[in-house]
């Protein structure tokens, strides 16, 4: 799994590629955390490329819309893959995230929700 970060519209974008499983989730779930610590509050998840979303990843990111909702922020998911769609529909997420098409539907929701 490769994770990268980028600031766009004031908002940081993080763009995750390849498996997010067992192995990898604690990885995105610390690049989420820094995010956080650093004092981001508005996260949109560019997964398109994500090949896979396990359990163990879909709790990682659960874990920061739940620690940024308190603080006025929240995680949106920008162009999900087939693969995460149909995970997070099933495990029944899919209205814990506003979920968009376009990085920029991502950034405009958040934007509207300072």
């Amino acid at each position: 799994m490769e994770i990268t970060v980028r600031d766009y519209k004031r908002i940081q974008v993080i763009r995750i590629v390849g498996r997010v499983d067992a192995i990898t989730a604690p990885q995105l779930d610390e690049a989420l955390k820094a995010q956080i610590a650093a004092g981001h509050t508005r996260l949109t998840l560019e997964m398109d490329a994500t090949s896979f979303l396990s359990s163990a990843g879909a709790r990682a990111l659960i874990s920061a819309q739940k620690a940024l909702k308190p603080k006025g922020g929240g995680v949106s998911i920008a162009q999900p893959s087939k693969a995460v769609s149909e995970v997070l529909r099933l495990a029944g997420f899919e209205s814990l995230f506003s979920i968009y098409k376009t990085t920029d539907g991502g950034t405009t929701w958040i934007e509207g929700n300072k």
